[in-house]
């Protein structure tokens, strides 16, 4: 339906990003982002665990608004394949969300959520060209990074456009493009092998004792209000039980070391991830110049700025540092656009601000 002069609750946008373990919403009203929200939501237990993190965000999330949905919750296991999960959350959307409802199918633009389930393979996991879109409004070309609590993205943008070369998950995958790791879920187990302990290497415990969140929570790195999820133990977050669950990695109680070498030994893991990223972006990067200056089809110049977002913004930022790139963040990008008590969470819910503000714009 278009609206000559739409009520003011239809000039209202809400941005979501429907995931797998977090739902993220971004509050869009004059052209600005207003509120940004997020909130753990366990969607592997089915629907209903939408519905009660939905219920409990602020009221706003729940008025009656122009709603611009993008989604990675359609790979949770509940659900049968990616196009079920597709369908379902969009059919979810239609039903539970106040207003109109449109779903981003990322480089086919928004449809509407009846027409969903025959657009699944744009829609799926498509939250990262929301965000890389929006970007390239404001920073021609860019890398853009963009690592959460479970994966990261590593999408080039040149002349205002994502340059990715694949676009699925497996493409992705594929390309470097998607590093399945993060900054709170991922098991710290996948990031190596083994571990240096006091001048020996040991082998790792093959179990999940302990993910990357306790690494970087034992760091100082990791906000707690990032750190929204439960431990592998469903234990506390304390630094004693944080060091009993890295000790137990190397087949140790904590008291078999010092505070010390469990600091160094999460700061081998998070070094251990920042190579796997800074693999995957010399790999992006080596699209790169053909010579005489000239770029190849989806190179970037080594003067384009590495944009950051996401709960791991502060590894994105390492990751900048090593490839000697300018870094821009992506709520300092988009400031002009961004009420100041939005700001802290806006970097943190890129793609759900990103689906707001395009949506807005449209």
């Amino acid at each position: 339906m278009t609206h000559l002069h739409p009520p003011a609750s239809l000039r209202r946008v809400i941005g979501w990003d429907l995931g797998g373990v977090h739902v993220k919403a971004a509050l869009v009203e004059g052209g600005r982002v207003q509120a940004v929200v997020q909130a753990p939501c366990p969607l592997w237990n089915g629907l209903p665990a939408l519905d009660a993190t939905v219920a409990s965000l602020p009221d706003w999330a729940r008025a009656p608004a122009r709603h611009a949905v993008t989604m990675t919750g359609e790979l949770t296991d509940c659900f049968s394949d990616r196009a079920d999960g597709v369908a379902q959350l969009a059919a979810w959307t239609a039903r539970n969300l106040k207003g109109e409802v449109a779903i981003y199918a990322g480089r086919s633009g928004f449809v509407a959520p009846e027409a969903a389930a025959s657009r699944a393979p744009d829609i799926a996991s498509a939250n990262w060209h929301a965000t890389a879109a929006l970007v390239g409004t404001m920073q021609p070309d860019a890398l853009l990074v963009d690592i959460g609590s479970t994966t990261a993205d590593l999408i080039p943008i040149r002349g205002g456009q994502p340059r990715a070369i694949g676009y699925s998950d497996a493409e992705r995958l594929e390309t470097g493009e998607l590093v399945y790791t993060g900054v709170v879920r991922t098991p710290l187990l996948a990031l190596s092998q083994t571990a240096p302990f006091r001048g020996r290497r040991t082998a790792l415990m093959a179990e999940c004792f302990a993910t990357t969140a306790d690494a970087y929570r034992l760091l100082g790195l990791l906000l707690a209000a990032e750190d929204q999820q439960d431990t592998a133990d469903l234990k506390g977050k304390s630094t004693h039980e944080t060091e009993i669950r890295l000790a137990r990695m190397i087949g140790r109680d904590r008291h078999e070391g010092t505070s010390a070498d469990w600091a160094r030994l999460a700061a081998f893991f998070a070094e251990a991830q920042l190579r796997l990223l800074h693999d995957a972006a010399g790999l992006i990067l080596s699209r790169g110049e053909l010579g005489e200056g000239e770029l190849g089809e989806d190179g970037l110049d080594h003067a384009a700025p590495v944009v950051i977002c996401g709960a791991g913004r502060f590894v994105a930022a390492g990751l900048a540092a090593r490839l000697g790139r300018p870094v821009v963040d992506l709520a300092d990008l988009i400031a002009p656009r961004l009420a100041p008590e939005a700001t802290a969470f806006a970097s943190t819910c890129g793609p759900a601000v990103a689906v707001g503000l395009l949506a807005a714009e449209g």
